[in-house]
């Protein structure tokens, strides 16, 4: 059976062709009564626009681009995931890039503009005051995720928050000696978070009277295989640490398999907190500061599509809370422990 045409449908609906187009395009100008029995000729039909066409008769793209980096970490799936939940439910396709090296990070941004897409967003990532005129210039809707700029709309988690409430609960266990393990703080990506979460680890320590150990920071590069290097490195210490406070769940399953391989017991002997509550934290027993992922892929492409419908709007940004959740790499200190 061939497939149906617009001109099929108006046919069947005993309308114009206009009429149909109107409808598809869901134009205000069509009675009620109309649209229904248009829309009822399209189901009966099984008629499928033409996508290429409702694109140049719209003078839209009728897609979303979506740039972050390191595409196959957790916490960046599941963050996509609650975005094309949205976008699933939309008139908009999704168009994804994504950016293992910082260097290419300006073509991939400037390649959303090339291809013309009717808003994006960009994830972790904080776009230069150059990229967001650019953005401007070309009418295009530009909204952040876990990253922030001062004219665009942004969801991040709080952070500091985070690295507060993950420090406290190693004090309030009686460790005194708590290490921090992160990405480089300073990172060609510009990444933000890991500072905020650092801020936070040191807050709580001074907070507590607990001096600040230079030599208990280790930063290294994005990965599970440094995070295990860095921490093998601080439980070799004469004085190491009696726990670690993980900047992402990644690190943390870094620290448990350097801690196993060296035979220190969790959470016996060292406790350990991660940063992000990814699928694995839960089968791993790791207690972890839960932030919502997915929940903030969601608001993202919310924020994104009000702002296509209200682009004079001011710029809104959204802040989701952390949650600790206690599970079974967290302890009393060794000495605590044993005490009588």
């Amino acid at each position: 059976m061939p497939q149906a045409t617009i001109r099929d449908v108006a046919k069947q609906a005993n309308v114009s062709v206009a009429t149909v187009s109107r409808v598809l395009n869901d134009s205000p100008a069509v009675r009620p009564a109309t649209r229904e029995n248009v829309l009822h000729a399209i189901r009966e039909l099984e008629y499928t626009p033409n996508l290429t066409a409702r694109r140049l008769s719209l003078g839209r793209s009728l897609s979303i681009g979506i740039f972050l980096p390191f595409l196959t970490l957790p916490s960046f799936i599941e963050r996509l995931r609650g975005v094309q939940l949205v976008l699933a439910n939309s008139e908009y396709e999704m168009l994804l890039l994504s950016a293992e090296l910082p260097e290419h990070v300006d073509g991939y941004i400037e390649s959303l503009l090339l291809r013309r897409v009717d808003g994006a967003i960009i994830m972790s990532v904080r776009p230069t005051d150059q990229h967001v005129q650019q953005f401007r210039q070309n009418d295009t809707p530009l909204v952040l995720i876990d990253a922030e700029h001062p004219q665009l709309d942004s969801v991040m988690g709080n952070d500091l928050e985070g690295g507060l409430r993950a420090t406290n609960h190693l004090i309030e266990l009686g460790h005194r000696r708590i290490a921090f393990l992160s990405d480089y703080l300073d990172n060609p990506f510009n990444f933000v978070a890991m500072k905020w979460r650092f801020d936070g680890y040191q807050q709580a320590l001074s907070g507590a009277g607990i001096a600040f150990r230079a030599d208990y920071h280790r930063q290294g590069k994005l990965g599970g295989r440094e995070a295990y290097q860095e921490a093998a490195s601080l439980l070799r210490l004469s004085d190491r640490p009696t726990a670690i406070f993980a900047a992402s769940d990644t690190h943390a399953v870094g620290v448990l398999k350097a801690a196993h391989e060296l035979g220190i017991k969790v959470p016996e002997e060292l406790s350990v907190v991660g940063y992000d509550d990814i699928r694995d934290a839960e089968y791993l027993h790791l207690t972890t500061v839960r932030q919502h992922l997915f929940e903030s892929g969601v608001e993202g492409a919310n924020l994104l599509l009000s702002r296509l419908v209200e682009p004079l709007r001011e710029s809104n940004r959204v802040r989701l809370q952390v949650t600790l959740i206690e599970r079974g790499t967290t302890a009393p200190p060794p000495h605590l422990a044993e005490a009588p």
